[in-house]
């Protein structure tokens, strides 16, 4: 039987494969690098249906080129009406290859699709790569997850809540390797608030203030792993910059989970973003507790702690 350390290991390994595909040989993947758009597209495809499932595609056009988001669902056993999102964009800003933005998310969804892929939950739950998150889509109609959110509202479905994986790769241990966008910069904050960029954020708005809180608690209960969490005005700088935001304007609760990208990461959009800069142990260990935080909320059976 392996060890709980090997099986964290050989995820590491996993996540690292998933980042150095689509950063590192693929690179650039937008419209204005659309065969690596299309390229990062199958990819995801293909590790989906390597994982037992069969991956749907929602096609639009944006720049009069086909793009399309990329789901998998588990349907409920008990309450399948109820649906749980858990998502990334694997789009890249253009000039740089991305590995945390949004490399890293990508490779958490498809493990967390795989190492859940056999429960037998009570909910529904989709796993959805978005297409489109960064400029000049961001926060437009033709964004990915706006296309996804609004179909889901047009639907009448009932979303319990959506889970955006945002940049959850790079962890430093230095002080002063964490910053925070005002008024968290300023006292009484910043006396408080840690100053080593080593844990992973979850952030939601005020109407996803207890679903925020229970993600936290949730994936605390699966893995021993520095972590933080906020529930905030949309107004503060940083709290809805991704997916979970086009949730948010369909009155649905979402929840970002990040390691708070610009605040801490200098390689942000620079073409300095490479698979080598991102921590896989700390990483894997993050995406396990997600995967648990996922069994959980869809009322799966879990583990007591995954590592």
């Amino acid at each position: 039987m392996a060890r709980r350390s090997d099986l964290n290991d050989d995820l590491a390994g996993r996540l690292f494969r998933h980042v150095d595909m689509l950063a590192g040989v693929i690179g650039e993947r937008n419209v204005y690098r659309y065969g690596g758009l299309e390229a990062a597209a199958r990819y995801v495809e293909d590790t989906f249906r390597a994982a037992g499932y069969e991956p749907q595609a929602q096609e639009f056009s944006a720049y009069r080129k086909p793009v399309r988001n990329i789901e998998v669902e588990i349907r409920g056993c008990k309450s399948p009406e109820r649906v749980w999102v858990v998502g990334g964009h694997y789009d890249s800003i253009d000039g740089s290859p991305a590995a945390d933005d949004n490399a890293s998310a990508v490779a958490g969804v498809l493990e967390i699709a795989r190492l859940v892929r056999d429960c037998r939950p009570r909910d529904t739950v989709r796993f959805v790569a978005f297409v489109n998150e960064e400029p000049p889509f961001y926060k437009g109609p033709q964004m990915g997850s706006v296309v996804y959110a609004r179909r889901c509202a047009e639907r009448n479905e009932q979303i319990r809540g959506m889970i955006n994986l945002e940049m959850i790769g790079y962890y430093r241990d230095e002080r002063g390797s964490q910053t925070y966008p005002h008024p968290l910069n300023r006292a009484p904050w910043r006396y408080v608030l840690p100053s080593r960029g080593n844990f992973i954020a979850f952030v939601g708005n005020m109407n996803s203030f207890w679903f925020t809180r229970r993600c936290k608690r949730l994936f605390r209960r699966s893995v021993r792993f520095p972590t933080k969490w906020v529930a905030a005005p949309d107004r503060i700088d940083g709290t809805g910059m991704s997916d979970h935001w086009s949730f948010w304007q369909e009155g649905y609760r979402a929840v970002m989970v990040t390691d708070t990208a610009f605040f801490r990461n200098p390689n942000y959009h620079k073409p300095s973003d490479r698979p080598d800069t991102l921590d896989y142990p700390r990483m894997a260990k993050v995406v396990a507790g997600l995967a648990g935080m996922t069994r959980r909320l869809i009322g799966a059976r879990s583990p007591k702690r995954e590592i």
